[in-house]
């Protein structure tokens, strides 16, 4: 029934493939501005934990995988076929601790196994897997996940948390000194130790400043809304009449 099911998805994309206006003139290039919305669309139904939003943003996004191989189609590059057979043949090779004789002990064994494979398949560094415009907050979360799977890692948490409070000391002086370029460098050095600090803690900081995100929000417009029930203008307000209302919103 499921495969039915996918089969029809491809047949309605094939026929607005030549039917639509709009969906004719999609190129992999138009499309892929809009795959980053789904995407994080799918990230914010994912943090909200709405499995019914979770349902429809996954569905555009298999629309989206199905589109591109519509268009390499056309051109003779592959089609959908060649998609998943390729994602299979991969999923199989990179768990010969499954589908091989390799033994592994946990998780970190995987990771080590998925790097050293990806070595063997040509690549030449295991950077190269991190996407160049990921943004900067995941690339430095990716990277630090990519050079910790081939063994270059802290040996503890503590001695990342001293890395952190290093960094930090380091900033101070620089703040202290007004060099704005050293202070910029030294923040992100500051960021980096705290994403890796993130992830010795099993905390995926990107998840974390977006929890953070939307609990500001909802404070925010809470104050905003308050605000304007009363009569008041934010403007107009001191702080301390504002921090009446957001420590309203924190209780709530």
């Amino acid at each position: 029934m499921k495969e039915t099911k996918f089969n029809n998805l491809v047949k309605i994309m094939n026929e607005l493939r030549v039917g639509c206006p709009w969906d004719r003139k999609q190129t992999i290039h138009s499309l892929s501005h809009l795959t980053i919305e789904e995407t994080y669309e799918l990230t914010d139904a994912i943090l909200e934990e709405d499995f019914e939003a979770i349902k429809g943003e996954l569905g555009d996004l298999l629309l989206h995988i199905v589109f591109y191989a519509r268009i390499a189609s056309e051109k003779k590059y592959f089609d959908i076929e060649d998609v998943i057979e390729n994602i299979c043949k991969k999923l199989v090779d990179r768990h010969p601790h499954i589908y091989g004789d390799v033994k592994v002990s946990n998780e970190e064994d995987v990771k080590k196994n998925w790097e050293e494979l990806k070595l063997k398949e040509g690549k030449n560094s295991v950077l190269e897997g991190v996407p160049k415009g990921l943004p900067a907050l995941i690339k430095a979360q990716r990277i630090q996940d990519k050079v910790a799977g081939v063994g270059f890692d802290w040996e503890n948490t503590e001695q990342v948390f001293e890395k952190v409070k290093e960094e930090i000391d380091e900033f101070e002086v620089e703040s202290a000194n007004q060099d704005q370029s050293k202070m910029e460098a030294e923040f992100g050095d500051l960021l980096f130790a705290l994403i890796n600090y993130a992830r010795h803690k099993n905390i995926n900081p990107e998840t974390a400043l977006e929890l953070t995100n939307k609990k500001f929000i909802k404070r925010f417009q809470y104050l905003e809304s308050k605000t304007k029930k009363n009569g008041q203008n934010l403007k107009d307000m001191s702080l301390i009449e504002m921090d009446k209302y957001w420590n309203e919103a924190k209780k709530l």
